[in-house]
């Protein structure tokens, strides 16, 4: 059969698309319009001048089978733009197609917070982690007074700050509990008998004990017969200080423990501190040496971080001498009788010719009131130790401590007891 000219289908022509078995089918009209609707999202032109304009005139036609792609533009360089206000825009522009040499392998891993280090910074070390500790102290809250009656009484709600004496007190704890950084030794010294020196050593020893837990020692230095062991609280032993002396090699060794001093000295219960009392008999045998006191010492300083050291009437005594060399804190305590001051002045001048100028500058004066008054020249006596000595401090009369029987700590007096606070918070400040 003859085909014509007219029969024959060209198989290529030039304004025909190229065909190939493998190409999708030509979309109908009614394909298209059902796929109006799922058209691909509109892409910004990457330059401007590709925008095209409603006055020009339409090109041909391009089948997208035809299309080459091209090698992408390089980016042009960002230009400032002005800051926006409002919240910023989360969008981000369409990434540019990867290059064929880089592999989606070699592309970088996103890291994210869930991811063990990435909210850490470079170089942390242990002390970042237990900075967590450091809590800020709260707002301190009246307790005593008025106020912290309030307080109480609005079970809480009503939280004011300590009033001005309140605040004082609190300063004051706070000295008498700080770190002192080592042994430190307080000595109280009056050659003068009745002066006040076995009632300032116990008072001393019990608000260090109560307010820093205990390790606190009271030890009686007095080179014959002392009474300190007689206004203390007794135990269940009456052992003194010659007799640690006789079984101080027991205490030089690994062997010494606490448990066994307690066969020494006398626990004072709440008062939170230990005495070690003088031999109370008369008829003692020689006085005590400066090689004896420091032998004492050094035992006792195993078990203690505070001792409060009580001493005789002899400042010539060698053992009186080995106390004051072995000082942090001196108090020179006397009673409000011209006496008593003249004794303790004359003491501070041997101090200051022997060559202890510095421990008498800072040493703390403490006055024991009379229970009367009259005829007591007391502006005079704080005049003049003010100017040799780093404070005067005022002890006011208690019966209690004025009887001469074991001290009975609970029953102090609110105003005994505030007093001592007070006199050891200077103390503390030397130490």
């Amino acid at each position: 059969m003859e085909h014509t000219e007219e029969d024959t289908v060209p198989l290529h022509r030039p304004d025909a698309p190229a065909w190939s078995p493998f190409a999708p089918p030509e979309p109908t009209h009614d394909d298209t319009a059902r796929g109006a609707s799922r058209a691909a999202p509109y892409e910004a032109p990457e330059r401007e001048d590709e925008v095209p304009r409603a006055d020009a005139a339409p090109g041909p036609v391009r089948n997208p089978r035809d299309h080459v792609p091209s090698a992408p533009p390089p980016p042009a360089t960002p230009m400032p733009s002005a800051p926006q206000e409002g919240p910023p825009d989360v969008r981000q522009a369409p990434s540019p197609p990867f290059p064929e040499a880089l592999a989606p392998s070699r592309l970088p891993v996103p890291v994210f917070p869930d991811q063990a280090g990435a909210l850490e910074r470079f170089g942390v070390t242990a002390d970042d982690f237990a900075s967590r500790r450091v809590v800020p102290p709260r707002a301190p809250v009246a307790e005593t007074g008025l106020r912290g009656a309030l307080h109480r009484f609005s079970f809480g709600m009503l939280a004011l700050p300590p009033g001005p004496r309140e605040q004082a007190r609190q300063r004051a704890v706070e000295t008498v509990r700080r770190n002192f950084g080592g042994l430190r030794q307080i000595t109280v010294v009056n050659p003068k008998g009745g002066a006040g020196k076995t009632v300032a050593v116990l008072m001393l020893a019990m608000t260090f004990g109560r307010h820093r837990g205990g390790y606190v020692l009271a030890w009686d230095n007095n080179e014959t017969q002392g009474t300190l062991g007689m206004r203390a609280q007794q135990d269940f032993h009456v052992r003194t200080v010659r007799d640690l002396l006789r079984d101080l090699d027991h205490f030089r060794g690994p062997t010494g423990r606490i448990g066994d001093l307690s066969q020494y000295v006398r626990a004072q219960g709440g008062a939170m501190f230990d005495v070690l009392a003088s031999d109370e008999s008369a008829t003692a045998g020689e006085m005590l040496t400066s090689q004896a006191f420091g032998d004492l010492r050094e035992a006792v300083s195993r078990f203690y971080k505070l001792i409060v050291v009580d001493t005789g009437n002899n400042v010539r005594a060698a053992n009186w001498q080995a106390a004051i060399d072995a000082t942090d804190q001196l108090v020179v305590t006397m009673s409000a009788r011209n006496d008593s001051a003249e004794t303790a002045a004359r003491m501070l001048d041997h101090l200051e010719q022997t060559g202890r100028r510095d421990l008498v500058r800072g040493a703390v004066s403490v006055v024991s009131m009379p229970a009367h008054r009259k005829d007591v020249d007391l502006p005079a006596v704080q005049r003049h130790f003010a100017a040799r000595t780093r404070a005067v401090l005022l002890a006011p009369y208690e019966k209690l401590l004025d009887s001469g029987e074991p001290i009975r700590y609970d029953s102090l007096s609110k105003a005994s007891s505030g007093a001592w606070l007070r006199i050891s918070s200077a103390v503390a400040e030397g130490l």
